[in-house]
């Protein structure tokens, strides 16, 4: 059936595992669905983690799978299909078009219920990241991916009317490690998945030591006991340097992200956390590069900062960062800290 002539959906289930990022790039299509269709039932499929993220919005049904016990497997698979039948879903977003969605997808289809899976642009990405110098232009962004899909399910949203998360009070268990906000606050997030889409820690802290001359409290993010052994060498270096890794829950670190004035971040997670507050966030990229899609939401293009590319010409040579090649491994080195410092202190000015 084509998606013109489908009835609208009475209630829908949208499906994103994975990372940070991945799952953050769907609370705009959320949030569009929940102001755009007031009486559209919505249930989030995701790992349980993630509940904080979509319990501020107003009536979506989070639901947490299961993939270490009830729900692994094809058997489990099968188990989590008949538990979302009980719940009446009438179409099925897939935004993660990976084998264990497509098999909980071909059980919708078998009971007549339309399956829309995101397509990811696999030969735009290819041509993106082809190993030679090249002149690049943007592909789709991934939010703008998701919303195809809603429109395929003739639930078209319109991105640029969606009314972003509000800012959430600190909680008192929070204040105890933030204090009270007095001057400008910035997240700093200086790790991510892959080790080429790093900012060298070195360069960080000549980051970090001239931000503090300024009037403003610098918040670490990040996660793992590696992580969390360099963010407290950092966190030496100024009073108002503080770590949060390993201190707050999630929920606690989404209050102190929605207070930031502005985010430095790498191709990761917490910079698309930030950009759902509608926090300014700048963001560093490695052998990534915003044109490959994941620029955070709204965040203007002048807010991104790549490696020198007259001397890295092959970049983007990954979409993820996991493509290493020779001679690469350290391009984020040629990203100047003084080129950063004065980014966010444009921000600040604004």
């Amino acid at each position: 059936m084509h998606e013109k002539s489908r009835p609208r959906p009475k209630h829908i289930l949208i499906m994103r595992l994975s990372a940070i990022g991945d799952v953050a790039m769907t609370v705009p299509l959320v949030l569009g669905l929940r102001q755009q269709y007031p009486s559209l039932k919505i249930t989030v499929l995701t790992r349980p983690f993630f509940d904080p993220l979509f319990k501020t919005i107003p009536g979506i049904h989070f639901y947490a799978i299961d993939l270490d016990k009830k729900h692994r497997g094809l058997s489990g698979l099968y188990r989590l299909y008949k538990d979302l039948s009980q719940l009446h879903i009438d179409a099925f977003a897939d935004l993660h078009n990976v084998l264990r969605s497509k098999i909980l997808g071909l059980f919708f289809r078998i009971n007549k219920v339309p399956v829309v899976n995101m397509k990811k642009g696999r030969a735009e990405r290819k041509k993106l990241t082809v190993l030679k110098p090249k002149v690049i232009s943007p592909i789709k962004l991934i939010i703008e991916r998701h919303a195809d899909v809603l429109e395929q399910l003739n639930l078209p949203i319109s991105l640029t009317e969606v009314r972003l998360l509000s800012k959430v009070e600190l909680s008192a268990e929070a204040k105890l490690t933030t204090g009270e906000k007095n001057g400008k606050w910035i997240g700093i997030a200086p790790f991510a998945t892959f080790k080429t889409k790093i900012y060298p820690i070195y360069l960080m802290k000549q980051v970090i030591e001239n931000l503090v001359q300024e009037n403003v409290t610098i918040f670490l993010f990040g996660g793992g006991k590696n992580e969390i052994k360099s963010l407290e060498e950092l966190s030496l270096i100024s009073d108002k340097c503080i770590n949060l890794a390993g201190k707050l829950s999630f929920k606690m670190e989404l209050e102190v992200i929605s207070n930031l004035d502005m985010m430095l971040s790498m191709d990761s997670g917490n910079g698309h956390l930030a950009a759902l507050y509608g926090v300014p966030v700048v963001t560093l990229w490695g052998n990534t590069h915003p044109y490959a899609g994941f620029r955070p939401f709204r965040q203007p293009e002048e807010n991104s900062i790549t490696p020198d590319l007259t001397k890295y010409p092959f970049i983007p040579t990954s979409i993820y960062g996991k493509k290493v090649i020779d001679g690469y491994e350290d391009c984020m080195a040629s990203i100047s800290p003084d080129e950063v410092v004065s980014n966010l202190k444009r921000l600040m000015d604004k």
